[in-house]
């Protein structure tokens, strides 16, 4: 039995046969599956299992599915063949699986005395079949599953099925800086789609024609062939790894991330359609796991940003067809934007707060983010309406069911977006003669001048007694004052708030150095003015999250 484990999930084997469950289904039956499993599997002998859990070390709960379920196994009686691998995702999470892969062979082989060739053999999953005769109302366009669902369209909608949003508004926020801002009004009326406050709206974007233009090129390919991709095993559920039959065109813009820094397998499979060998080595090298081959990949691939345009640009020998390029590049995931705007005041409308990525790179290069370019070229005009592909995803971060319950936000630059929404229907209750708690905001951003977001809007709350704002501009003054500098002077504030008065807690944005240096502040504050330990002000924080009074919506 082997398990591979995610935070959303889990893929077991048993034998031959793999299934998908929720890490808490599986939870579950780990409790039941020992004594049914041994009269089942390999004529009752006993299971033996290992395990390699993919996690990320900037969230609280790091791998824990993983080393729950081994555990478990091993306390129900399971023999484990090799040691928990435990993959972060905030590194470099392929690495970490090649590393233990490499051990975990050797020892399953020596386990059940199996001869290992010692090779590793490269084998294609798909298949190409080039389909020139398809009808044209047979080939799929951008669809994600059903077949001319976004000229068709019809709910309910979710991933599989996006809503057409017309953009209603599309405007900058930024005053200067020379960075950009948007605030975009995305309209869901006729949906019958439905938002509260904290929830995420999901966006399809699309890849830039140039860079799939420039993809055909190097590839010597005709993006407008009509193909296929057939999975070789003939048994698995996953037919295609996309909507099949389309074109190179449609699967290099709809279906496949093209401007991900590709994972150390792919360089390995691209290596074998170079014909110089000093390239081959170059791939080759930054696919294995010497010590001066990460060192290279780190450099080369990673701090350079290059993505497989810019490595087929630079490794000119390399010409691989594209169908394998096709086969080896990941799907073109939605991108999730925490909604800014309150469905009470604004139920047929999805506001999103999203800064454009786009940054030169070593190589002199500019690189740019997919969504926010694509959101930044929709803009809607007079006499013509732009959509673009959505769905909500229901969240956890909600604001209290008592209104007069007091919170607290801590959201630095687009952290804010959520708060938006949570002080408008703060606004709109008071507005109806309700009594509303305390609601305090910390947002920091760079200059009060440039990117100080929202600003007419907070102070307007402020002004009418519904906000409490405290602001860190980081860089306009000589020492850098962040959020987590504010917290630390307002204890007795927060401890009145979330220690007395028992209010709610809500951090949004940054993972990795915010909402971490957050938490440790909080968790200090509660030590000294609840007098408690360390240890205590730890479980308190437990609490509020079992709670649901200390909630965090961060990315990393």
């Amino acid at each position: 039995m082997l398990c591979t484990l995610s935070g959303a999930g889990v893929a077991v084997g048993l034998g031959t046969r793999r299934c998908q469950w929720t890490g808490r289904t599986l939870l579950w039956l780990l409790n039941n599956l020992y004594n049914k499993a041994t009269t089942r599997v390999d004529n009752g002998k006993q299971i033996e299992h290992g395990v390699f859990g993919l996690g990320n070390k900037t969230y609280e709960h790091y791998n824990k599915v993983a080393i729950y379920v081994d555990k478990r196994l091993e306390e129900l009686g399971a023999n484990r063949v090799f040691e928990l691998g435990l993959g972060d995702d905030d590194a470099n999470i392929e690495d970490d699986f090649i590393t233990w892969k490499d051990r975990f062979w050797p020892a399953v082989c020596d386990h059940f005395g199996i001869e290992g060739s010692g090779e590793e053999v490269l084998i294609r999953q798909y298949r190409l079949l080039e389909q020139p005769d398809v009808l044209p109302d047979r080939i799929y366009t951008g669809e994600i599953a059903r077949l001319h669902s976004m000229q068709n369209q019809r709910p309910p909608y979710d991933a599989k099925n996006p809503f057409l949003a017309p953009i209603r508004v599309n405007r900058e926020l930024h005053k200067g800086g020379g960075r950009s801002c948007m605030h975009i009004e995305l309209s869901i009326e006729g949906s019958k789609m439905r938002y509260d406050a904290g929830d995420h709206v999901a966006m399809y974007p699309i890849n830039d024609k140039s860079l799939v233009e420039k993809l055909g090129q190097l590839c010597n390919a005709d993006l407008d062939t009509v193909f296929s991709l057939i999975n070789t095993d003939t048994d698995s559920s996953k037919k295609h790894p996309f909507p099949c039959p389309t074109t190179y065109r449609t699967a290099l813009t709809h279906y496949l991330e093209i401007t991900a820094i590709p994972r150390t397998h792919i360089l390995k499979e691209l290596a074998e359609y170079c014909s110089d060998e000093a390239d081959k080595e170059l791939l080759r090298s930054m696919a294995s796991l010497a010590p001066e081959g990460k060192e290279k990949y780190q450099s080369w691939i990673q701090d350079a940003c290059r993505n497989v345009v810019h490595i087929l640009e630079d490794i000119k020998s390399c010409k691989p067809p594209l169908d394998h390029i096709c086969e080896l590049l990941p799907r073109l995931q939605p991108r999730y934007y925490s909604i800014s705007s309150s469905a009470k005041l604004y139920p047929t409308d999805v506001h999103v707060t999203a800064v454009l990525v786009e940054y030169k790179t070593p190589t002199g290069r500019v690189n740019k983010g997919v969504a926010t370019t694509y959101l930044k070229n929709k803009q809607p005009t007079a006499g013509e309406e732009v959509k673009v592909p959505v769905f909500i995803r229901k969240s956890q971060f909600r604001l209290p069911t008592k209104p007069e319950t007091p919170i607290i936000m801590v959201g630095p630059g687009t952290g804010l977006a959520p708060f938006r929404g949570f002080i408008q229907e703060r606004q709109y209750l008071r507005d109806e003669g309700k009594t509303v708690g305390q609601s305090v905001l910390y947002f920091g951003c760079r200059k009060s001048t440039e990117d100080y977001i929202y600003e007419s809007e907070l102070t307007e709350w402020v002004n009418k007694g519904t906000l409490t704002l405290k602001t860190a501009f980081s860089r306009d003054q000589e020492k850098k004052v962040y959020v987590q500098h504010l917290l630390e002077q307002d204890a007795d504030l927060i401890w009145d708030i979330i220690g007395e008065k028992k209010g709610h807690f809500y951090i949004c944005g940054d993972a990795k150095n915010m909402a971490v240096d957050v938490r440790n502040i909080l968790t200090k504050i509660l030590s000294n003015k609840g007098n408690m330990s360390e240890a205590d002000a730890v479980q308190y924080l437990k609490k509020m999250e079992a709670q649901k009074r200390y909630s965090a919506d961060v990315w990393s």
